[in-house]
């Protein structure tokens, strides 16, 4: 009777296969299931003009500074608002992206090459961790000489003081006059290394801060895309408000790092809006492919899958490395046990608030 009931399940098992094989088939098809275009356009162009406000708030907030003195860059409450952000990108980039393209890749869509054979998105984020500290690295290190040059020619077009001594006939004018001149090169030389350290600081904020905008925009323009392409407004409702808020933190985090590189005016707006308009463009442009993507297919498979893969790598070595290890690592916060407790405690809630809105986007 054993005997007979193996043989049995064994058989249905046999069975069922190509059925199975069928059912993976039409879940990489196209399905109308759900779906109300009228709805859906609807929910696209209130999501559109959401994430569009929500965006230039968030990156906002920290050029208030020059109104708030409680939002300026060296303020403690400055400090706190960058270890939200970068606990916000930190869960962006582990909650969000990552959890997707181990989908998307592994996909039993994708039924030839080797996607699903081998673990192409840790390999594709540990590339693009290593391509964004190779870029921050040639990037400072280039701007960085650039700047040194500059000042090295302004030095010597300016030229120094004459610091030979007057002829003068008593020894006691002499040595005062050598000694203000040693004074003197002691002084220029003291501001020289601050000068040099408040340009590299400088150099350093401001690859930071667009580094860090290429790897959100990467991330934007995909999840914009995929919201603008479907047709289901029960799942276009819940995205409206969870990718409000995760643009609205993210806006924060580069607003602060912009803020920090002191960029000129319109350097600072351009930035601003080019952050603020990615996801509103990836929604127009899902809007226009709707009719002929298919989210299922191989091709939007593997680019998506490999896009948030490198994305998830750039906001991953941002978060850590330049944005919490920077100021985890400060000697005024290793002074201070109330602002290590502060900015502790609030890269832990920026991070609690990002992951929960995975529940829903």
């Amino acid at each position: 009777m054993a005997f007979d009931l193996k043989r049995i399940l064994y058989l249905l098992a046999v069975f069922s296969l190509p059925l199975l094989a069928v059912a993976a088939d039409c879940e990489c098809q196209p399905s109308d299931e759900g779906h109300d275009k009228g709805k859906s356009r609807t929910l696209k162009i209130i999501a559109i003009f959401c994430i569009l406000v929500g965006s230039s708030a968030g990156c906002a907030i920290p050029s208030l500074g020059r109104r708030f003195p409680a939002l300026r860059p060296d303020t403690n409450f400055f400090f706190a608002i960058k270890a939200f952000a970068a606990g916000v990108i930190l869960a962006t980039a582990f909650v969000h992206i990552l959890p997707v393209s181990f989908d998307k890749l592994g996909s039993p869509c994708l039924t030839s090459g080797p996607w699903r054979k081998y673990p192409f998105t840790g390999l594709v984020a540990m590339l693009g961790a290593e391509a964004t500290l190779l870029i921050d690295t040639i990037a400072t290190g280039y701007f960085q000489r650039v700047q040194d040059s500059r000042a090295a020619a302004a030095a010597v077009v300016v030229g120094c003081p004459d610091a030979t001594p007057h002829h003068d006939h008593e020894l006691g004018g002499h040595a005062h006059g050598v000694s203000a001149a040693i004074a003197s090169a002691t002084m220029h030389n003291g501001a020289a290394d601050c000068d040099a350290d408040d340009r590299a600081k400088l150099t350093r904020h401001r690859v930071i801060s667009q580094v860090l905008e290429l790897g959100i925009i990467v991330h934007s323009i995909i999840i914009g895309i995929s919201l603008g392409a479907s047709e289901s407004p029960s799942t276009i409702r819940p995205l409206v408000a969870a990718l409000t808020f995760h643009q609205f933190f993210e806006g924060i985090g580069l607003g602060g790092c912009i803020v920090q590189a002191r960029f000129r005016l319109k350097s600072t707006v351009t930035m601003a809006i080019f952050f603020s308009i990615t996801t509103p463009l990836g929604i127009v442009i899902g809007i226009g492919i709707s009719s002929a993507y298919n989210e299922n297919s191989p091709t939007a498979l593997i680019v998506e899958g490999l896009l948030d893969a490198a994305a998830a790598g750039i906001l991953n070595y941002m978060a850590l490395v330049d944005l919490l290890a920077e100021d985890f690592m400060n000697p005024r916060v290793h002074k201070s046990g109330m602002l290590q407790l502060l900015i502790s405690v609030s890269l832990l809630v920026g991070t609690a608030l990002m992951s929960l809105l995975g529940i829903w986007a």
